[in-house]
């Protein structure tokens, strides 16, 4: 299975900061040969044109930091804390510890002025009570099981079946809905926090005490690096994600958004959006993202697998292997503000989500969500996995170490 090994993950994580550091480097010097900050000859203060704006130079000047505070407390007297995190170019984000939940995520403009794009709800309450897994960790396992039952070493576990029939996103109380341990860290160009969790043997009718810990770290690349691992005390079946909802714009739909996903390939569904099994080439269909479209340009084509889904709402393939390489996802622009997210990551394939179930009914941030006014990406094995023989295994053995790596990387047009 792809991300079981044996390798210290405390390595990785400090070859990780030392490269971002030697990166944030080169980024200063080039930030400095662009703005033509030369020194000025002794006595006179010349200041041309390409001299920094105020805002520029007050992003320069930041430092990068991880605060906590506490955010709402739930019915059970559970206390939430919420930490911020903030790099030296201003990108800013909120993560609480229900959920492992990112609540608000400032990114630039094209212009410099930062705006917040992801979608997100007002309060711990609403959060606990009405969330479409908006900002969550998804786990003990992303997407579909096929009436959440499968079959692992001779025998047969049932799940939680919170999507009609059939599980999904870990059950009724998965890991969305759990509250983890956040530790705030910083480093010279980089901040973030680890976050933990004990699921419990027979969790959501999963075998197994499993161990997670994940990892938020925002660096001074404009990246946002989340590193999973796990470990466990029983054979299990593990498929952790991200479940953030973005809207580069901050407002509106996500119609016009330019969408780029390099899949040659979706995993078709029936019914219920659960895998047939099969491979479906995206060419000649409008699953083809291969070369940058906007997201509303096809989507109320005459297809299928349209119709099933309502919309975008499936697993698009990206390696035929089961690897450690690091690979791009999707990029998303968005013309207006001129955003850019690219979504990189280690996993065999990636969910988009076009926002076919949001109706209105929820608002938050003052924006009333209505239909496809967000957007996911969420890098994952494929859906249905452990009863589909032919796709890559989300098996965890005790003994083994589950790794798993995204990255948001943000920029502008």
């Amino acid at each position: 299975m792809k991300g079981i090994s044996q390798s210290n993950p405390g390595q990785q994580t400090v070859n990780l900061i030392l490269g971002h550091g030697r990166r944030l480097a080169c980024l200063s010097l080039a930030v400095l040969a662009i703005s033509g900050c030369s020194p000025a000859p002794k006595g006179d203060l010349q200041i041309d044109s390409q001299t920094p704006t105020l805002a520029e130079t007050q992003a320069m000047q930041q430092t990068v930091s991880a605060t906590q505070s506490a955010y709402g407390t739930l019915e059970d007297g559970t206390q939430v804390n919420q930490i911020t995190l903030k790099n030296a170019h201003g990108v800013e984000l909120d993560v609480i510890g229900y959920g492992g939940i990112i609540t608000r995520l400032l990114t630039p403009d094209a212009k410099g002025e930062l705006g917040d794009i992801v979608l997100g709800l007002d309060s711990l309450e609403e959060y606990a009570s009405s969330n479409p897994y908006f900002g969550a960790l998804i786990g003990r396992y992303g997407n579909r099981i096929a009436n959440g039952r499968f079959t692992l070493d001779g025998t047969t576990y049932q799940l939680d079946t919170n999507d009609g029939v059939n599980h999904l996103h870990g059950g009724i109380q998965g890991f969305d809905k759990k509250v983890w341990d956040m530790q705030p860290f910083t480093t010279d160009s980089s901040a973030g926090v680890v976050l933990t969790l004990v699921s419990p043997d027979d969790d959501q009718g999963y075998p197994g005490t499993l161990t997670t810990t994940v990892t938020y770290e925002l660096n001074n690349d404009n990246e946002l690096d989340m590193r999973f691992s796990a470990t466990t005390d029983k054979p299990t079946i593990v498929n952790l994600t991200q479940h953030s909802y973005f809207n580069l714009a901050g407002t509106g739909d996500i119609l016009d958004h330019k969408l780029m996903i390099p899949a040659d390939a979706i995993t078709p569904v029936a019914e219920g959006l659960i895998p047939t099994g099969e491979m479906m080439p995206v060419e000649g269909t409008p699953f083809d993202f291969r070369s940058a479209k906007t997201i509303g340009r096809d989507i109320g084509g005459d297809h299928e697998q349209l119709r099933l889904g309502l919309g975008y709402d499936h697993n698009f393939v990206l390696k035929g292997q089961d690897n450690e390489e690091l690979v791009l996802a999707a990029r998303v622009s968005e013309p207006t503000t001129g955003r850019v997210l690219e979504v990189l990551t280690v996993e065999p394939a990636v969910q988009f989500y076009s926002g076919n179930f949001l109706d209105g009914s929820l608002t938050g941030k003052g924006v009333n969500y209505a239909h496809r006014s967000g957007f996911c990406l969420e890098p994952q094995h494929h859906p249905d996995s452990p009863n589909q023989s032919t796709f890559p295994s989300t098996v965890l053995r005790p003994g083994e170490t589950y790794h798993t790596r995204i990255v948001y990387r943000f920029s502008t047009l």
